[in-house]
């Protein structure tokens, strides 16, 4: 059987790759500002907290199956042990379309953030020397890419830092810390009529991807650091996001909510710390986009690799590389390089926009998956303990988080499908936002029809759906690869 580099992630490696898949310096000069200037709502950081909480609570049930099912493809592995494999095949559909997406969304993202830095190129020239980098990256075992992404992850977060300081610092008149936590921490600034269901679709956006931790199961040093990998991403990013948000209002002034569309974080830093400061924010939004780009790339292929070993995708896609330093999914890292290639190419030749076309299309279909799969896999973690599949976890994780944040997940997905049109830009009453439902319908339904196919002609594949993980007493480590008895 085929593995991964095992045993080569631990806490701070994990933590790293899912937070950076967030993108804090997007989320910062993107996402906080276009979130109080569609809004008008002094509750952003709230919302953050929000969110964060919940995002919490569906990752406790999501987290303790995962030590009784690690696998690189873990909606789809946990949805088929706790419902049927059919529905796990569902969860890989979704699953792969989401995080594709996701990734995807960000190419004309950096493109154009590149082309208007330099002022020079169309944005789909530098979006191809990104794709051409995140391909590199994924040739080399997670590891690896993770003490590279760490270092720019590091340095993002310290702006972010440096501008929650600058923004505390220099308030606007009326916004001061006392009177500006009143304002943004208030239930009243975050039920606005008209606003709340943006509000938290828009925190919700910013927190796709703080769940890839568990797609290194096979690569993790433990359970342990996988679930503490998982809550510093979910918590540490809900933080860094409150504070941010929290800051760039007291910068702004709560009460002049409309001139959030021109006022970008990087004006407070050149202003307070020198253009310097500024300069190296811009170009850490830029990498901060590929990391990214990586960090869901990483996903994708592992996702590839352990259905490709189940029998379900052609068996080339296994391929990893070899030797003590190998180990790392070469067909999964081949796979979603040409799905995007292939994206990006349709996109390009289409002539959409970068910015208002594709970016928001992508990134909204990415986040309604992210969400689908962590409120599905809720309610399958309630089946999978009701059947005795676990082993001594307390009430509080066999039932309640799952249930709780199934419930949660339900009313979150009634929020964001009733704010798909604004995170879209349609007119109201467009029909439009509705092509968001068909894209991840058809994937679903083409899951359904693969399962049924599966088990009329390869049941042995269909009953083995979630349960590929190897052995580690059976099968060779790449580690000892080289080694000659």
């Amino acid at each position: 059987m085929t593995v991964l580099a095992r045993y080569s992630m631990g806490p701070a490696a994990l933590a790293g790759a899912a937070i950076v898949a967030s993108s804090p310096q997007t989320v910062l000069n993107g996402g906080i500002p276009a979130t109080y200037a569609v809004t008008g709502a002094a509750g952003v950081p709230l919302s953050f907290l929000v969110i964060m909480t919940v995002m919490a609570i569906l990752a406790v049930p999501y987290v303790a199956v995962a030590r009784h099912v690690p696998h690189g493809a873990p909606f789809y592995a946990q949805l088929a042990r706790g419902t049927n494999p059919t529905w796990g095949l569902v969860g890989a559909a979704v699953t792969l379309i989401g995080y594709s997406a996701l990734q995807a969304s960000l190419y004309p993202l950096l493109g154009a953030t590149v082309s208007e830095l330099v002022g020079a190129g169309e944005w789909w020239m530098w979006a191809l020397l990104a794709w051409l980098i995140v391909l590199l990256l994924g040739q080399y075992p997670g590891a690896v890419g993770a003490r590279v992404l760490g270092v720019l992850l590091a340095l993002e977060i310290a702006v972010v830092l440096l501008f929650i300081l600058a923004g505390f610092t220099h308030p606007a008149p009326d916004s001061g810390t006392v009177a500006g936590a009143g304002l943004a921490f208030a239930p009243s600034s975050l039920i606005v009529a008209g606003a709340t269901s943006t509000l938290l679709v828009y925190a919700a956006a910013a927190f796709a991807g703080t769940e890839t931790a568990m797609a290194y199961a096979e690569e993790a040093t433990s359970h342990r650091a996988m679930a503490v990998g998982s809550a510093l991403a979910i918590g540490g990013g809900g933080v860094l996001y409150c504070f941010a948000s929290w800051a760039y209002g007291a910068w702004i002034g709560f009460g002049n909510m409309q001139d959030a569309a021109g006022r970008q974080p990087l004006a407070l830093l050149g202003e307070v710390y020198g253009n310097g400061i500024a300069e190296l924010s811009t170009l850490l939004l830029v990498t901060s986009i590929l990391a990214a780009q990586s960090s869901f790339g990483a996903a994708i292929a592992r996702n590839v690799f352990a259905l490709a070993r189940e029998g379900v995708l052609p068996a080339a896609w296994q391929k990893v590389s070899p030797g003590a330093k190998g180990g790392a999914p070469l067909g999964g890292t081949a796979v979603q390089a040409v799905t995007s290639a292939v994206v990006l190419t349709t996109m390009a030749l289409a002539g959409a926009d970068p910015m208002a076309t594709i970016f928001p299309w992508l990134s909204t279909i990415g986040a309604v998956c992210v969400l689908a799969l962590l409120t599905a896999t809720s309610w399958s973690a309630f089946t999978f303990f009701e059947r005795g599949l676990g082993g001594s976890e307390s009430v509080f994780v066999r039932r309640v988080c799952p249930v709780a944040g199934g419930t949660f997940g339900v009313l979150a997905l009634f929020f964001m499908a009733g704010s798909v049109g604004t995170l879209l830009g349609t007119e109201p009453g467009s029909s439009l936002p509705w092509l968001v439902a068909a894209v991840i319908g058809a994937g679903a339904l083409t899951a359904i029809l693969a399962g049924r196919y599966l088990n009329r002609t390869r049941p042995q594949v269909y009953q083995g759906i979630g349960r590929g993980i190897p052995d580690g007493r059976t099968v060779l480590d790449p580690a000892l690869e080289d080694i000659e008895v």
